[in-house]
């Protein structure tokens, strides 16, 4: 019996996503713009036709030089819902599991907490499926070039992992 229950228990974790909203509210604040700035341009192309939202991060980084200055780093994935594009509260929106996810990666300066307009924020998302390894060396490269483009002495992406 307890193990019904608690096989019923799991199975409801399962139906809900709720958990996905608490693993993008357990984010740091400036890597959740970073995944809203990725959601918007997603759902800015007209063949996206369903809402996704944030499933889970692979890779994050910071690198802060001073005076309220960080350069943020952050690989994740998207993962559609059965909600049509254009959903306001997601609260109910199941993930649909019969989609590929999105791999996304930004990389963005920030300013006491905003995203600095230069150098410009990086945004790439693909589907997992189509993400090649001349993609990954390139999103790199245009990352630490983000940083080097500033002035940072340091490269971006060495600065840790989550």
């Amino acid at each position: 019996m307890a193990a019904l229950l608690l096989w019923l228990f799991s199975l409801s974790f399962l139906a809900f996503p709720s958990y996905a909203q608490e693993d993008y509210d357990s984010l740091p604040e400036p890597y959740k713009k970073g995944v809203d700035m990725a959601l918007e341009k997603l759902s800015s192309h007209a063949s996206i036709l369903h809402h996704f939202l944030f499933f889970k991060s692979v890779e994050k980084s910071e690198f802060e030089p001073g005076f309220d200055v960080k350069y943020i780093y952050h690989n994740f994935y998207l993962k559609a819902t059965k909600c049509q594009k254009g959903t306001i509260d997601s609260s109910g929106c199941k993930f649909r599991n019969d989609r590929p996810l999105i791999d996304c990666v930004t990389c963005y300066k920030t300013f006491i907490g905003e995203i600095e307009e230069q150098p410009n924020p990086y945004v790439h998302c693909v589907h997992r499926p189509a993400l090649t390894e001349d993609m990954r060396t390139s999103r790199a490269e245009h990352c630490n070039d983000l940083g080097y483009s500033s002035g940072t002495p340091t490269l971006l992406l060495s600065t840790g992992k989550n």
